[in-house]
């Protein structure tokens, strides 16, 4: 995995930029500001991605972003990277925290609730085009130095909000049965991943077959159950590995549900190349 100098990372170059405007388009975004390590945003951001794939940790919850989707992210949600594809590449919105007083941005308080327990949202082809003809506008505003450059930046993120919260709408009432149990399984995971590793737990509380839970989540995600379960147990190990260097390795091993240190150890190593002492000792 490749990581990023977040000193070049565009959010972070800009920062007075997005202070002083209030609302900026970041374009040839290729990954988080903090590389594979937590980032949280004392902005508003919205994410729009082009090409690729990103996967996240966001809070405590497996996320990924792709081809066509469009994240919401309130500020001070943590977010870690977990992997990407070499190709990702995305375009962000900033908006400072005083444009937010515009009473034609109440839109984004009403958003709160849907957004930030579910941020992502896929697109096809023609909502795509029609997002990203809005950012196109604001790019414009900015080309064109307008006096009233502000005031039209706001106007065009409202309207861009109204129209993401009509598509994500659209699609809520068009949920599939792949997508409720896809759902349900990262929410499940989220709660039981430290005792639980296996696909069999989650696919009896779905009352279906591991096999054939497995494959309705590889059809709604691109992985499969076994993968994001992984994922998520590797990423808990990081994050604990990291910040919490009073636990020895046999604590957090009893924190993940390894009956012993050994067998953490291998599993970790497996998936990362490293041993968890190493992985450490990185820092």
């Amino acid at each position: 995995m490749k990581k990023q100098q977040s000193a070049l990372h565009p959010l972070l170059s800009n920062l007075q930029k997005i202070k002083d405007e209030g609302i900026v388009v970041l374009d040839d975004i290729r990954g988080l500001p903090a590389g594979d390590k937590p980032f949280v945003s004392a902005d508003y951001v919205i994410c729009i991605g082009h090409r690729g794939h990103i996967q996240l940790m966001y809070d405590d919850q497996s996320d990924y972003s792709e081809r066509h989707t469009v994240g919401v992210i309130f500020p001070s949600h943590r977010l870690c990277m977990v992997n990407k594809t070499d190709d990702y590449l995305a375009t962000l919105i900033v908006v400072d925290a005083s444009v937010l007083d515009d009473p034609m941005l109440q839109i984004i308080n009403q958003m709160r609730y849907r957004y930030e327990s579910n941020p992502c949202v896929k697109l096809d082809g023609h909502e795509y085009k029609m997002i990203t003809n809005v950012v196109e506008g604001m790019r414009e505003i900015k080309r064109l130095e307008l006096p009233d450059s502000r005031m039209l930046m706001t106007r065009l993120l409202e309207f861009f909000l109204r129209l993401l919260s009509h598509y994500r709408k659209c699609k809520l009432n068009e949920t599939t049965a792949n997508k409720r149990v896809s759902m349900q399984f990262h929410s499940d995971l989220a709660q039981h991943f430290r005792k639980h590793h296996d696909v069999g737990f989650y696919a009896e509380r779905a009352f279906i077959t591991p096999k054939y839970f497995s494959a309705l989540v590889k059809q709604e995600t691109g992985y499969n159950a076994n993968y994001w379960i992984r994922v998520k147990i590797i990423t808990e190990a990081k994050m604990l590995l990291h910040i919490r260097r009073d636990l020895s390795v046999q604590a957090i091993a009893d924190m993940l549900g390894f009956g012993e240190q050994a067998s953490f150890s291998r599993y970790f190593k497996r998936e990362t190349g490293l041993s968890p002492t190493e992985f450490r000792e990185l820092d």
